[in-house]
């Protein structure tokens, strides 16, 4: 592969899923994000399979995410005036969090109050939608070593226990000699499937994954062997169903949001070094300075080559209007922006 870093590599495995996913059955809707998961696990890319009109209806919302505590007051809310803890199920936590969701609702405009004397009685403002199909993840590992499948090996062993995402993948490359070490392949769960890209970014589906069943509960690894031996887990915790629904649900919120083109929101377009070149299935960052593609933790304000746009070029008009680095967001959010369209 010409990209020396994971980073580059999950960048242009996001662009592929987004214009070929999935490999058996092209075309179908899908919103592809990274880095996102929850507090005790994190995909590199995530695909949202989506349903078109649902995500039509979704569009209606903003474009903002609803975090979990929204979702808990939207997706609840009575079509006729009620008081809000007698519409909205029990939560888990303190009311006056739910107290505060109704506000952050009713300023977004995606919810209906008013007030009956100190109460605060709620409507809905519209329906939403189900919009979510099924969620892919896929963990990147285009230099895969002998440890590296290791680890991967106890990461996708949790991943197909807990059944969060609908399938979970690998994604590989191709090394120096034409093909992936199939004997560390070999040692992965049978459940996730198998992807490897070559050198111009042809995908070969090596394995096809097991479905897993996001719907029943699912269960928790907690802990391994203290030696490391290859035995089913030492402690577990069974996770139910409507916790998983739940989460997947504020997964993808965090994948319509925020896509995978916001990794220019952590690095510095305004850096006159600053470049995006084709990367095959889209555009990806580079650096002038470095002669090379740069990863996200390279590109910061302490890089030794970070060099500021001059303030003349901020003044030019159309086609770079507020300078390079503001027409790169630009053109990196417009294009987020059609994904959720």
């Amino acid at each position: 592969m010409t990209v020396g870093h994971e980073f580059g590599f999950e960048l242009r495995v996001c662009a592929w899923a987004e214009a070929c996913w999935r490999p058996e059955r092209d075309g179908a809707p899908r919103i592809v994000a990274r880095q996102l998961g929850t507090k005790r696990r994190r995909w590199d890319t995530i695909v949202v399979e989506v349903d078109p009109e649902g995500l039509r209806q979704r569009a209606q919302f903003g474009a903002q995410r609803l975090d979990a505590d929204l979702l808990h007051v939207v997706r609840h809310a009575p079509t006729d005036w009620a008081f809000y803890r007698d519409a909205l199920p029990t939560p888990e936590y303190p009311w006056r969090y739910v107290r505060e969701a109704v506000h952050r609702a009713s300023d977004r405009g995606i919810l209906e109050t008013r007030r009956d004397g100190n109460k605060i009685e709620i409507r809905r403002a519209m329906a939403y939608p189900e919009w979510v199909r099924r969620i892919v993840a896929i963990e990147n590992k285009p230099d895969l070593d002998a440890s590296a499948a290791d680890a991967l090996t106890t990461q996708l062993r949790r991943d197909v226990a807990l059944g969060l995402a609908d399938e979970v993948w690998v994604a590989t490359a191709d090394d120096a000699a034409g093909g992936v070490q199939r004997a560390l392949l070999a040692d992965l769960p049978v459940e996730a499937g198998i992807l490897v890209f070559d050198d111009d970014w042809t995908v070969t589906v090596e394995w096809l994954p097991h479905g897993l069943a996001t719907a029943a509960s699912g269960t928790r690894l907690t802990s391994r062997p203290a030696d490391g031996a290859d035995r089913p887990a030492t402690g577990f915790e069974y996770v139910d169903a409507d916790w998983k629904a739940h989460t997947r649900l504020a997964i993808a919120e965090r994948a319509f949001e925020r896509g995978w083109r916001s990794y220019v929101d952590t690095m510095r377009p305004d850096c006159r070094q600053f470049r995006l070149v084709d990367g095959a299935h889209g555009y990806v960052p580079a650096c002038a300075a470095k002669a090379r593609e740069q990863s996200a933790a390279e590109c910061g304000g302490s890089c030794a080559d970070y060099e500021p746009e001059p303030p003349g070029w901020r003044q030019h008009g159309w086609p770079i209007e507020g300078g390079p680095g503001a027409t790169v967001q630009a053109v990196l959010a417009d294009r987020r922006q059609r994904r959720r369209e």
